[in-house]
This record gives structure tokens, sequence and C-alpha cells, in this order.
């Protein structure tokens, strides 16, 4: 009689398992489901892009261009939100913070990397993001005032050489692309110039042509026009080859082994996007920047099409951050300064 008891309770014990089991694989199944399905509805409410910037600059208009298409393809709105402060730092602290469930967003520009070197940033610019992708990619224009008797960058070494600190050179401020790839070329070139930090490139462009400063290492949008009135000489490129918003001019690379600089914008969101999400909006962007009228806009402005997957744009990131750091190590750059 107790075996048989035993028999019995051995039974129903092992069909409360098998009816757990089926359960529990129903509701991995439903989960699976659920993840699976999510970007297929993806999105399902208005996404917000933020720019760590105020409204009107390169980043903005780059931001407000691409979610004007992205909001055609998704069939929902992107809608750019600027978050200024800190040089760009509390606009990316805003996203990095974000849920990672694919609905806030973050256009970065060179200055994301630069940041990293001189701030002390309460995120880890490389490791607390997810890449999606590199948008745009451009050089900048070495650029003097026409009183200065330099013709070619080979000039330029020999005249600061010769003259040390009388060069004085414009940036958009303190630890910006502007001045960082200015601070690269006098580490590799050996020169000496003087660095005259403004609140923007609008009013270091106007001391320039009015001759208070004698160069500055511009945007092709920025400095091109007056190159063309022949208000400005452009001697150079600081791409490692020839820009497609400047052809006839040299790339720094042929006389200053080793340099290179640029302008990029590129798209991230917070750790742990998950990945088809990533996927979409890599794809998208690739799509849009294809169109024509994004072509000619490009073109325009210096800007050439990048390619690129999400690993690829980290790896970029690494790089970039690790060579300003080094730059602001060496020229012992400060914000103060």
């Amino acid at each position: 009689m107790k075996a048989r008891f035993e028999k019995t309770r051995s039974a129903s014990e092992e069909s409360t398992l098998v009816f757990a089991r089926l359960g529990f694989a129903v509701l991995a199944a439903a989960a699976s489901v659920q993840v699976s399905a999510q970007p297929a509805t993806y999105p399902a409410r208005p996404v917000r892009l933020i720019v760590p910037f105020a409204p009107g600059g390169g980043t903005d208009a780059s931001a407000r261009l691409i979610a004007q298409k992205l909001t055609e393809s998704f069939g929902k709105s992107v809608v750019v939100d600027n978050r200024a402060g800190g040089g760009g730092t509390v606009g990316v602290e805003t996203a990095v913070n974000a849920t990672p469930d694919g609905y806030t967003m973050l256009l970065i520009s060179a200055s994301y990397a630069t940041n990293a070197a001189i701030y002390k940033l309460p995120y880890d610019a490389v490791n607390d993001i997810t890449p999606i992708t590199q948008v745009f990619d451009s050089a900048t224009v070495v650029a003097l005032h026409p009183s200065v008797p330099v013709m070619s960058v080979k000039d330029l070494i020999a005249y600061a050489k010769a003259k040390p600190g009388a060069l004085n050179y414009g940036s958009s401020g303190t630890g910006g692309i502007t001045h960082l790839s200015t601070e690269l070329f006098d580490q590799l070139a050996g020169t000496r110039m003087t660095h005259v930090p403004y609140r923007g490139t609008g009013p270091a462009m106007n001391d320039l042509l009015g001759g208070q400063i004698q160069l500055i290492f511009g945007a092709v949008a920025s400095v091109m026009p007056h190159v063309n009135t022949k208000r400005l000489r452009a001697i150079a490129v600081t791409s490692a080859k020839r820009s497609i918003g400047a052809p006839e001019l040299p790339p720094i690379a042929e006389t200053v082994p080793g340099y290179e600089a640029a302008i990029w914008y590129g798209v991230i969101g917070p750790k742990g996007l998950p990945k088809q999400i990533v996927q979409r909006w890599n794809s998208e962007i690739d799509r849009i920047i294809g169109l024509p009228d994004m072509k000619e806009r490009m073109v325009r402005e210096g800007f050439e099409r990048v390619e690129v997957s999400p690993a690829r744009f980290h790896e970029l990131l690494k790089r970039e951050v690790s060579k300003w750091n080094a730059v602001v190590k060496k020229g012992n750059i400060r914000m103060d300064t």
C-alpha cells in the first residue's frame, strides 16, 4: 500500500513538473515574440534626437535635415531637442542617461571627442554609449588674412618658426576642434602660434577678416566664400586627402606627415540599445545620405559621405578620443587657457 502511494505521488509530481516546464516554455516563447516584434513596430511614438548645442549651428542644421528625412521614413516624428551647455556635455549626458529603447538618440560632432580630452566628464565617451553610424566627414581649411606673406604650408612653417608667437590664430573656443586641430599642427610642425579663443566661429571669422588675427583652421562652408572673394587666402586642408569642398588645396599631410584632423558628425544612443534598432537607424541614415538632395548639399558644404558600421564608428571614437587626449596632455591645455 505504501509503495503504491509513493508511486502515485511520483507520477503526480512528474505530471506537475511537465506542466511547469510547459508553462515556462510558453512564457519564454511569448517573451521572445514580444522582443522580436518590437523592432517591427518601432517607432510607435515620436523619437527625440538630441543636439548638444543651441539652434543655428552646423550640428543643429545637420540634425534637422536628418530628422526630417527620418520622419518621412519612420512615419513618426523625429523631433530635434537642443540641449546646449558645457560645450556640448549637457546634451550628451541627457542622452547617455536615457532609457535605451530607441526613443532618445543623439547627434554628435567632432567636439564630442575633444570634450572627452578637455573636460572631466560624468560619462565615458567610449563605453557608456551605443554607436550607430558616422554621417558626414569634412576637412577644415587653413585660411589666412591676405596681409600674411604665406602661400603654402611650407611657407607657414618657415614664417611661424622665424617669428614664434607672432601669428595669432582664432578658434571657436578652448578645447574645440578648431583649437586642437591647430595645436596638433603646432606640435607636429614644431611651430608656436598664439591661440585666441572666441565664443563661436562667427566672431573669430569677423576678426580674421578684419586683420585682428592672422589665420584660422575653419570649416569649408565658413571659409571658402571669403576665399573666393579674395578676402582670405587658403593654403591647405586638414584631411588626409583632398577635400570635395576645396579640391584645389593640398592636404597638410603632404608637408607634415601624419597630420590629420576633420569635422565629422555621427549618431549614438544610450548604452544597451537593441541591435535591431541600431541596424534600423544605421541603414536608414545610410539611405538618406545617398539621396540626390543630400548629395548636393554635402558637396556645397564640403561634406563627404561616410558608410560605416556601428563597430567601425566605435573604433573611430576610440581613436579620436585617444588622439585629442594626447594633444591636450602634450600642450598642457586647460579650460582657462
